[in-house]
């Protein structure tokens, strides 16, 4: 809705042909490092295409998320052993000595029970599985480190929030990007909001 709205090229997240993430479901601790260096990959192929391109760009994950959530969600939950998120991040930070950092950085914040309707919503047969644990893990690891990132970051409680059928609800997300980006006066009555 963005990219339409400003013209910006999107940049999804490849889940429709991963050949790990079915896998990844069905048994989580043999496949985390695999889905992970995958994903690792896919995102940084994105950031030198993206690099490159003259074009404005919404990217709808940034390679470090994957890091700052999935990754520590996983090494924390045991599903990744110590030698292999060593490798990981030894891997990452050599990546990273190489990535800028994006322009803004987009915070749809949500708690578990609108996390689960979304995810029954988009019917992924592989994410059924998914156990409110590790959703639980990954909402605190968004929670801690959008409260320590540097960068410009524009956190939006989705919860109250049907950005997709009220016109109303959009708008007051994009007069806050124009806010972010290009300077314009923010709405005072948005309170799902977080400024830096």
């Amino acid at each position: 809705m963005l990219a339409d709205h400003y013209g910006w090229t999107p940049k999804y997240e490849a889940v429709t042909y991963n050949p790990y993430l079915e896998d990844y479901y069905k048994d989580i601790p043999r496949w985390s490092f695999n889905l992970e260096i995958y994903f690792l990959t896919q995102r940084f192929r994105d950031i030198l295409e993206i690099s490159s391109s003259e074009d404005v760009v919404i990217q709808d994950r940034t390679i470090l998320e994957g890091v700052q959530i999935f990754v520590a969600n996983n090494y924390e939950m045991g599903n990744l052993t110590e030698r292999d998120y060593k490798t990981y991040m030894d891997l990452f930070n050599l990546m990273m000595s190489l990535v800028k950092a994006p322009d803004l950085l987009i915070y749809l914040k949500s708690s578990i029970p609108h996390l689960v309707a979304r995810i029954q919503k988009r019917g992924r047969d592989y994410e059924k599985s998914i156990s409110l644990e590790y959703l639980a893990g990954l909402n605190e690891k968004y929670e801690k480190w959008i409260a320590g990132y540097k960068g410009q970051v524009l956190t939006i409680d989705v919860d109250n929030l049907d950005f997709e059928n009220n016109p109303e609800d959009f708008s007051s997300i994009t007069d806050n990007i124009d806010a972010r980006l290009y300077g314009l006066f923010t709405t005072p009555e948005l309170n799902n909001i977080r400024q830096p």
